[in-house]
């Protein structure tokens, strides 16, 4: 883990820094003074991705001094469509090196420090305890709950934003008087009732303006100007382009901020949330009901009688599909389970294997007894079987 050393006050600007910031010199709001808190200022940044990429470029280009980096991914093409502070041709590089490369292309004068770990209770107060803000890019609910709580520890502000499909979040958290993650939500949904940007989509263009929303908020609260979103939720709808915002309080009964706190330390997020550790490492073999894609292969290949149901949704279908498959959305199958025989045999599909998992346990309920899921789903299709359909 990288270590923090705290770089003496900046007294003045280089000749280059103020032609760079020129713009910023000239507004009473900035001016010389704001600019050298900029430079002074240290800001990590949880997360290179969709929100990371313009958090990070944004923060660079206006000359936050020291910049720290918190990512353990690598670059993806599907990362591409929104993730802007990676190309093409980093495919493949870890995203950290990838980011700090462009940012550091954006403005040389910046300090970047890299953080290569998943952040965690064992290790997150270490790394955020001496930088100024925090800006939380993830897209999980146990490490934001985490970053929560260990800005509320550290009395470190806390730069909130979620997306998903068309719709974005943007708050600050963990101010002195202001409310903190918990005050919102004080719980975390029950697992998978939410489902991931993976599973649901996200417009590759909505981190961009979240995320640049984060960074703005992140520059106010080193200026010290302005009026942060602490005590408000801004809500974003991208498709009907409207802007609103919620009016926050602190909760009495905030378990982390309120006056009667019970938790002093940071816990288990993924046990609290009800999530696994490492939800990307599916465990070898099959499990009980499960069914592997190259042995249902075999069935049609071997003209054995049963039925294929893919669950996923029409436009996705659309998108890739195994020709044998009878498309049923999982939120139709209650309402035409009626549709199937039950003294049939069923294999189920969908993306990856989750929301197929969830279409096996209500036929079961229903009283089919001879349905298994197809393992990895219509993505372990296009690895083992058929790699002419594309993956998404």
């Amino acid at each position: 883990m990288a270590t923090m050393e705290a770089p003496a006050v900046p007294v003045t600007l280089s000749n280059e820094e103020i032609l760079r910031y020129s713009r910023h010199l000239i507004m009473p709001e900035v001016g010389m003074d704001g600019q050298l808190k900029l430079k002074a200022a240290k800001v990590l940044c949880i997360g290179t991705g969709g929100l990371g990429a313009p958090i990070g470029m944004y923060l660079a280009a206006a000359g936050v001094g020291t910049m720290g980096l918190v990512d353990f991914d690598i670059v993806d093409q599907t990362n591409l469509q929104r993730q802007i502070i990676h190309g093409t041709k980093d495919v493949g590089r870890k995203k950290l090196d990838s980011a700090a490369d462009r940012m550091q292309d954006i403005n040389p004068n910046i300090r970047i420090i890299r953080h290569e770990v998943a952040l965690a209770s064992e290790n997150a107060l270490d790394i955020m305890k001496d930088y100024d803000v925090v800006v939380d890019g993830t897209d999980n609910f146990p490490t934001r709950y985490l970053v929560n709580d260990a800005c509320v520890l550290l009395g470190i502000p806390n730069v909130y934003g979620s997306i998903f499909r068309f719709e974005g979040q943007a708050s600050v958290f963990a101010t002195r008087e202001g409310p903190c993650y918990r005050c919102l939500y004080p719980e975390p949904p029950p697992p998978g009732l939410v489902p991931s940007c993976a599973e649901g989509g996200v417009l590759g263009i909505l981190p961009g303006v979240v995320g640049v929303i984060q960074a703005t908020e992140a520059v106010k609260l080193i200026l010290g100007k302005g009026e942060t979103l602490a005590g408000r939720l801004l809500l974003y709808d991208a498709l009907n382009m409207r802007f609103r915002e919620m009016k926050l309080r602190k909760s009495p009964d905030c378990p982390i901020c309120g006056p009667k706190r019970t938790i002093h330390q940071l816990i288990d997020y993924h046990q609290f949330c009800g999530v696994p550790r490492h939800p990307e490492a599916p465990a070898p073999g099959l499990k009980e009901g499960e069914i592997d894609a190259v042995e249902v292969k075999a069935l049609f290949d071997k003209g054995h009688r049963f039925v294929l149901i893919d669950v996923r949704e029409p436009h996705e279908y659309q998108i890739c599909r195994i020709p044998q498959a009878r498309l049923i959305p999982l939120g139709e199958l209650p309402k035409r389970v009626h549709e199937l025989d039950s003294a049939d045999e069923f294999v189920v599909h969908c993306k990856s294997g989750m929301r197929s998992a969830k279409a096996c346990d209500f036929l079961r309920q229903a009283g089919f007894k001879k349905v298994k899921n197809l393992k990895g789903g219509i993505l372990a299709w296009s690895d083992k079987v058929d790699p002419a359909v594309p993956k998404y």
